[in-house]
C-alpha cells in the first residue's frame, strides 16, 4: 500500500512508500478524553490509520485530567513520556517549562494553508516565535434551556445579566431552580466564573508586563452577579462539577446552565426533543452590548525528540485533519468537539453523524459562540508561564469560594485573587 506523501521540510525523505521504516515507527499518544466510548472511536481511527501506514503504529494511552499534570512531568524526567500529548493551552505551557514540547511550525503553516485554522483555536499555542501544538477540536460555554418552560413563565431568552436573574427568579418554583452554578474549587468553577468575567470587559488578568490585572471593577461585577445567581443554584451546587450540571439540566430540576454542551445527557436522559432544546450565548453585563464566553481548543503537542517519530507523528496528524476523517474525530462526543478548521466545519463526516445531524441547529449556534471566545491568560498576545499553576491552583473558583462559600463580599474575594496570583507570578 502507498503510503501517502506529504511534504514537510527535513522529514519527506523519511515518508517513502509502504517501506520508509525496516520495522514500524511506534508513536505512543497520551490523551485524556477517558470515556469508553470516545476511547472506542479513538481506536477505530487508530486501526484505520495504522492499516493504511504499515510503516507507522500509533497506539493511544488514555490519562486523567486529574493526575496528568503531575503524571506527564514525571513521565517525561524518567525518559517514559508520549510522543503526542493533548493538551489545553495553560497545560502547554507546563510542558514547555519543562523543555519536553517540539515546534511545529511546519506542520501548522501546512495545515492552515490546506485546511484554515479558525484564529481563536491556534492562537494560544503561538507565543515565543513558535507554534507549539496543533489544535485539535474548540470547547465553548454556552447557555442552555428548554423552549418550553421559558413559554410556559412568559420569558424571552435573556441577553443581559438583569433578564438572566429576572428569568432565573421566575424559574425558581415549585421545588425547582431556575440556574445552576457551581463553585467548587476546580476547573468548571473557573470557566464559567470567566464566562461572566468576559462578559463585563475583565477577560485580562495580565497587565502587558506580566504583573497581575485581577482585582477591577469588572471582575467585582462579574463575581458580584455570580453570586446572585448563585443563590438561585441547588443548594449542593458548591460541589458541583461538570456532571452535576449535566444532570441537575437533565432532570428538569435546572432551569438554565452554563455547559460546553448537554446534547448527550439530553439524548440518552431527558426528553430527546431537539426542538426543545435551547441555547444562546452567554448573557452580558447590562451596559455591554455584544456577548462572549470562554472557549479554547485542544491541542496536540509533539513531544518526541527523535526525528523518525517527529516524522511518522506529523503524518498521523496530517492525516487526522483531513475532512474525510476529522469529522469521525469530532464525533467520537457528538455535540461537544467542535471543529478547529474550516473545511473541518463543513465536512459531511461531522454533519451526517446522526446525533449532530437531530440537534443541527445547536451545533451551528455553539460554532458561532465558538467564534466569540476568550481564555484567562491567553488575552494580551503574551503567554506568561505563570498561567499553568493559576489555572493548576483554580485560583478564579478558590476565589469564589471565598464569597459565595466563606460569606466574603466580592470585592474581597477579588482582592483575595490578586493576591494568590500576585504571588504565583512572582509580580
Amino acid at each position: 500500500m502507498k503510503t501517502r506523501l506529504i511534504a514537510f521540510a527535513g522529514f519527506a525523505s523519511l515518508l517513502m512508500a509502504g517501506t520508509a521504516y525496516s520495522e514500524p515507527v511506534n508513536i505512543t499518544f497520551w490523551h485524556m478524553e477517558q470515556p469508553p466510548h470516545r476511547v472506542q472511536r479513538m481506536q477505530e481511527l487508530l486501526d484505520e490509520f495504522n492499516k493504511a501506514h504499515p510503516d507507522i503504529m500509533v497506539k493511544q494511552e488514555p490519562q486523567s485530567w486529574g493526575e496528568v499534570y503531575a503524571k506527564a512531568p514525571a513521565a517525561f524526567a524518567a525518559g517514559t513520556g508520549p510522543d503526542l500529548l493533548f493538551g489545553i493551552p495553560d497545560f502547554t505551557t507546563v510542558i514547555k517549562g519543562i523543555d519536553a514540547v517540539v515546534p511545529v511550525d511546519d506542520l501548522a503553516k501546512e495545515m492552515e494553508s490546506k485546511h484554515g485554522f479558525v484564529p481563536a483555536t491556534i492562537a494560544p499555542y503561538q507565543y515565543d516565535g513558535h507554534t507549539w501544538a496543533i489544535p485539535a477540536y474548540n470547547m465553548a460555554i454556552s447557555m442552555w434551556y428548554r423552549n418550553s418552560e421559558f413559554k410556559a413563565a412568559g420569558i424571552e431568552v435573556p441577553k443581559t445579566w438583569s433578564e438572566w436573574k429576572a428569568a432565573a427568579e421566575k424559574l425558581s418554583v415549585d421545588g425547582k431552580y431556575g440556574v445552576g452554578l457551581p463553585a467548587n474549587k476546580q476547573l468548571y468553577t473557573d470557566q464559567t466564573v470567566y464566562a461572566l468575567m468576559v462578559n463585563s470587559g475583565a477577560q485580562d488578568i495580565y497587565n502587558e508586563d506580566g504583573s497581575i490585572s485581577f482585582d477591577k471593577p469588572e471582575t467585582v461585577s462579574a463575581f458580584e452577579t455570580y453570586g446572585a445567581l448563585q443563590k438561585l443554584s441547588p443548594p449542593d451546587s458548591t460541589s458541583w462539577t461538570w456532571g452535576e450540571a449535566e444532570a441537575c439540566f437533565a432532570s428538569a430540576t435546572c432551569g438554565t446552565i452554563l455547559q460546553f454542551s448537554v446534547i448527550n445527557t439530553y439524548e440518552t436522559q431527558a426528553e430527546a426533543d431537539p426542538a426543545d432544546l435551547g441555547v444562546a450565548p452567554v448573557p452580558h453585563a447590562d451596559d455591554m452590548t455584544e456577548s462572549g464566553t470562554i472557549s479554547y481548543s485542544n491541542a496536540i503537542m509533539l513531544t518526541t525528540k527523535d526525528e523518525a517519530k517527529q516524522a511518522a507523528a506529523k503524518t498521523f496528524l496530517a492525516w487526522l485533519l483531513e475532512p474525510a476523517n476529522y469529522g469521525r474525530f469530532l464525533t467520537m462526543e457528538p455535540g461537544l468537539f467542535l471543529p478547529v478548521t474550516n473545511d473541518g466545519a463543513e465536512a459531511e463526516s461531522f454533519w451526517s453523524d446522526p446525533v449532530v445531524t437531530k440537534y443541527k441547529s445547536q451545533v451551528e449556534t455553539m460554532i458561532a459562540n465558538s467564534k466569540n471566545g476568550k481564555l484567562f491568560g491567553f488575552t494580551t498576545g503574551k503567554v506568561f508561564p505563570s498561567i499553568g499553576a493559576i489555572s493548576g491552583q483554580n485560583v478564579i473558583a478558590e476565589s469564589l469560594q471565598k464569597m459565595v462559600v466563606d460569606g466574603d463580599s466580592a470585592a474581597d474575594a477579588v482582592k483575595y485573587g490578586q493576591q494568590k496570583m500576585s504571588e504565583i507570578a512572582g509580580k
